[in-house]
């Protein structure tokens, strides 16, 4: 006898889990790792699964359903997880489709339609039909790694629904399945075609014609409440089943947030894009008055008209991002309008258009973008509002900001005035948030910062909503414009629709799933809007104390884990000119992004589905694949830092007991270096020998890794013996000796000592044989590399306060001394002051030696940014420098190498690592001709280049020494 599927409390997770996996569901997991990373999407709201299924094929859905069936247990479907609203969780099980499930199934062309599959990622489908001059029109900011079921769930618009419409718009058909087992294929239907459907008499008959008699009981009610402008999202979108419409049951379900049916298929249309497009930046003196404006804009016939507060750009930080927005026209508030057309009509029609804007009242200014690359990091700042505006600027990193209300439209004429109300209306609850999203078409998104912590502030943020629901309706607007009501909207919907429009959508929800067992609680019969919070003052976490001072976060870990507020960005598998996250890119694994690996991190701090703190296996395990290579700490736009929380959780993790090999070989290489120095020729004939695989077998170390040769003499000596060149009429430099190059590879030294001598410095190094304490940071050994930063202070802390550069060749050394030492020594002014000290050679010469000329060097280049430096430095000074050489370099958007330092080569990693650089790194290398020198400063990046080619890479020290003049003598 099947339970109520509302009814979980007495169902066993491991009874499910066990069915499932005895179902044919395809891939099913039930462990307390799983649930945890499933626990949230990008909403406020957090349910614990009480299992995940990822399907491989149809049958694996079906069989899910008859499984969950039969025990009364609900269904969540799921993409990517980024809904702001709360319906991509559910407690029951949640059926992952990104994973797997996620195939193109055929593109036709001439017809210009595609087949798909639900998990298929937004761009993998672009992609596939830009290869046909051809895309898919709706395009939200999360195009990078939305699916397109998830957009089908939501109905999601983007940016250029203005001119292309939302998801409904362009769906053509879709197979789904209901709770019950039903398969049914939907489209539009002509009268005959009803009335055959009827006639058939099967389960498809009895919904359709129950369907039908629906919209003809409610013709008119369908015509003059719903559809009343494009971005009336909110509830069901009844008005597709009017005769006008061709009772369009595909159209009808789009939105209906995985509540009705299960997608299994969607055949969608396929626009040709204009031949060339322009940026307009139309500026204002606040977004109430770009907001006025909006109306007189929209017979331009634009792509795309987004709004942007200064508020959210000011919350920028990427220096490239920061250099665009400042170029802007003077102002407090933009319109972004993208034209498309002709390359010969594009300029006529942008001053047509800013000519409008000129007419608004507070127009401040106007630019048209040219140049692609900067049209592009502004087009960034709007892609990601969502995770910009989770953090407003403020001490101690600024306060949270939820969404809850980040989704509302009105008619584009009611934007001015809903806007002033609404910004009156937060400063009446004495809250605050960054405004930005589709003006065009009258859809705004804020992060407001509403406290969850206490139950005053979440009385706050219920009073809110429901005031800012009611405004919504006295403007005739939605309470969703894209996102979809979720948990986050459901309740209030009564504000907006009244009574008999909510009768309404419970028939239409009862109709498709009698037995509410797909996603309930969302839509009708709604959750409330405080209930199941992610943060909530009825739960206490951990007493957790930190070595690191996370003063970002006001010294609180729990709080710095959930600045992961799941955008999932960290997703964007094909997303090129990031770093973030090598391990996902290979395993497209939740576990193995940021996103999973922070979210069992909080669910840690909790205590409740994680239960062992510090000790957790299962945090252990998710962070196993974690490089430490530092991408997301700029590249996600909410500043998670997981190889900071890595670092924290193994130090607490292994205190007091046994560590894995690798940690006592990699990160204590610095020291186990020194030693082998005093006799590298014995050592490297042992690592060489037969007896190298036992070597590395103790040593934690892949089989498949060469060992690294040790030089047969440290750069330290050969510098401590020679005498100094040049005038030095610069003044000092510190070169940073790090402890890779000094014993492996002391050529990169020596270049870089006759580079800086070429360019006037005078080269000292630090008394002795210092460390950064890199390995045991990454190691999370914090305890010792805290002892090695107070050395390493000691011996650099009277350069750094004389005002002498510190300048490193090995960036991830370089990057420990901007950033690390601080951090590990908090409050020490030495520490601070090398933080401050420290640059990339790229950056000495170029800031303070701009009058040196380097060598001209005729050549072309590809390049490797080092992970830590695109995290710390970024590569602009080594462009400029590059330049300068008159060499022709193209910076290859590769992400990380994948070795990572130790990673690479410990045991059990070796395949991610080789896969992660298979991505784009090794092949560009194997792809370069002959004479184009593969520029890679790191020395990881080197040694997995020498290791998976028959290549080298060359640091720019050694590019630039060998072309310098015969009066400097090389080395």
């Amino acid at each position: 006898m099947t339970t109520t599927v509302q009814d979980l409390g007495s169902v066993d997770t491991a009874a499910v889990t066990d069915a499932l996996s005895r179902g044919n569901c395809g891939e099913v997991a039930g462990d307390a790792g799983r649930r945890a990373q499933y626990s949230a999407d990008a909403s406020n709201y957090r349910q614990i699964p009480l299992a995940v299924v990822f399907p491989r094929e149809r049958r694996h859905v079906l069989n899910t359903l008859g499984v969950c069936r039969r025990l009364g247990v609900p269904v969540t479907s799921r993409g990517a997880g980024t809904s702001t609203s709360g319906q991509a969780v559910g407690a029951g099980v949640v059926l992952d489709f990104s994973r797997f499930f996620n195939r193109l199934l055929a593109l036709d062309p001439q017809a210009r339609t595609a087949t798909v599959q639900p998990g298929i990622v937004l761009d993998d489908l672009q992609t596939a039909a830009a290869e046909h001059g051809l895309l898919f029109g709706a395009d939200p900011s999360t195009h990078s790694r939305c699916t397109l079921g998830g957009m089908i769930g939501n109905n999601a618009c983007g940016t250029h629904s203005v001119a292309w419409g939302r998801t409904a718009d362009n769906v053509a058909e879709l197979e789904v399945v209901t709770y019950r087992g039903t398969v049914v294929h939907l489209g539009e239907m002509t009268q005959d075609e009803i009335d055959d459907a009827m006639a058939a008499g099967d389960d498809r008959a009895q919904l359709i014609a129950s369907l039908y008699q629906l919209a003809q009981s409610n013709l008119a009610t369908l015509r003059t409440k719903l559809g009343q402008f494009p971005r009336q999202v909110s509830g069901y979108a009844l008005e597709h089943l009017l005769p006008e419409n061709r009772f369009n049951l595909a159209r009808a379900l789009v939105g209906s947030e995985g509540t009705l049916a299960v997608v299994l298929s969607a055949t969608v249309r396929l626009i040709p894009p204009p031949p060339a497009r322009a940026l307009v930046v139309l500026g204002f003196q606040d977004a109430c008055a770009a907001a006025d404006a909006v109306p007189s804009l929209l017979d331009h016939r634009l792509l795309a008209l987004e709004g942007l507060d200064q508020a959210l750009t000011d919350i920028v930080t990427r220096p490239e991002t920061r250099a665009a927005i400042d170029t802007l026209p003077a102002a407090r508030a933009w319109l972004f309008a993208e034209i498309g057309g002709t390359p010969d009509e594009l300029p006529r029609r942008a001053e047509a258009l800013a000519a409008s804007a000129r007419q608004a009242d507070g127009f401040t200014g106007s630019e048209v973008i040219a140049d692609p690359a900067r049209a592009r990091r502004l087009w960034r700042i709007r892609e990601d509002g969502a995770g910009l505006a989770t953090r407003l600027p403020g001490p101690g990193g600024g306060s949270e900001a939820w969404p809850g209300w980040e989704d509302a439209a009105v008619p584009p004429d009611q934007l001015g005035s809903y806007l002033r109300q609404f910004t009156e209306l937060l400063g009446h609850h004495q809250l605050q948030g960054a405004v930005y999203g589709h003006f065009g078409e009258g859809c705004l998104h804020v992060r407001i910062n509403f406290d969850f912590t206490t139950e005053e502030g979440t009385a706050v943020f219920r009073a809110f909503v429901t005031d800012a629901a009611e405004l919504i309706a006295a403007h005739g607007g939605s309470l969703s414009g894209e996102h979809g009501d979720g948990q986050a909207r459901s309740a209030l919907l009564p504000l907006m629709y009244g009574p008999d429009i909510i009768a309404l959508f419970e028939e239409f929800k009862s109709i498709w799933d009698p037995d509410n067992g797909l996603n309930p609680g969302m839509i009708v019969h709604p959750l409330p809007v405080d209930g199941n919070l992610r943060v909530s003052p009825h739960r206490t976490p951990l007493p957790l104390t930190t070595v690191l001072p996370f003063h970002a976060d006001g010294g609180d870990f729990a709080k710095a884990t959930r600045r992961c507020v799941g955008v999932g960005k960290c997703r964007s598998a094909g997303h090129r000119g990031d770093v973030m996250c090598p391990s996902y890119r290979v395993t497209l694994d939740e576990r193995d992004s940021t996103r999973g690996r922070a979210r069992l991190l909080y669910e840690m701090t909790q205590g409740e589905v994680i239960t062992d703190g510090w000790r957790s296996t299962e945090v252990r395990d998710a962070l196993d694949l974690c490089l430490s290579c530092k991408g997301c700490s700029v590249d996600c736009p909410v500043g998670v830092d997981v190889a900071t929380y890595k670092s924290e959780f193994l130090h607490h993790h292994y205190k007091g007991r046994v560590r894995p090999a690798s940690h006592y070989t990699m990160g204590w290489l610095p020291l186990l270096s020194r030693l082998a120095a005093r006799m590298p020729r014995l050592v490297n004939a042992l690592t060489s020998s037969r007896l190298a695989s036992l070597i590395k077998r103790l040593g934690g170390i892949a089989a498949q890794r060469n060992l690294p040769q040790f030089a047969d003499q440290t750069f330290l000596t050969w510098f401590r013996s020679r005498t100094p060149q040049g005038e030095g009429h610069r003044g000092p430099v510190m070169l940073w000796v790090d402890s890779f190059n000094n014993h492996f590879t002391p050529d990169v030294l020596k270049a870089g000592v006759d580079v800086l001598e070429s360019a006037g410095f005078r080269v000292q190094v630090p008394d002795g044989t210092q460390c950064c304490g890199l390995t045991w940071i990454t190691t999370g050994q914090l305890s010792i590399a805290r002892r090695i930063a107070r050395r390493t202070t000691t011996a650099l802390g009277p350069a750094a306060g004389a005002g002498i550069p510190i300048v490193g060749l090995e960036p991830s050394c370089t990057a420990a001394l901007r950033s690390d030492l601080a951090e590990l020594l908090d409050g020490n002014a030495d520490a601070r002051a090398i933080a401050g000290s420290t640059v990339t050679l790229a950056e000495l010469l170029i800031h303070q030696a701009s009058d040196w000329q380097p060598p001209l060097i005729e050549t072309s280049s590809i390049s490797q940014t080092h992970c830590h430096q695109h995290a710390t430095s970024g590569f602009s000074a080594d462009s400029t420098l590059l330049r300068r050489m008159g060499v022709d370099n193209t910076t290859l958007d590769s992400g990380c190498c994948g070795l990572a330092g130790n990673f690479g080569f410990e045991r059990g990693h070796y395949d991610v690592s080789v896969a992660a650089g298979e991505q784009v790194l090794l092949p560009a290398v194997r792809a370069a001709d002959l004479d184009t020198h593969i520029l890679a400063d790191g020395f990881s990046c080197r040694t997995q280049i020498s290791q998976q080619t028959d290549r080298t890479g060359t640091h720019v020290a050694q590019l630039i020494a060998r072309a310098l003049p015969p009066s400097v003598p090389s080395s």
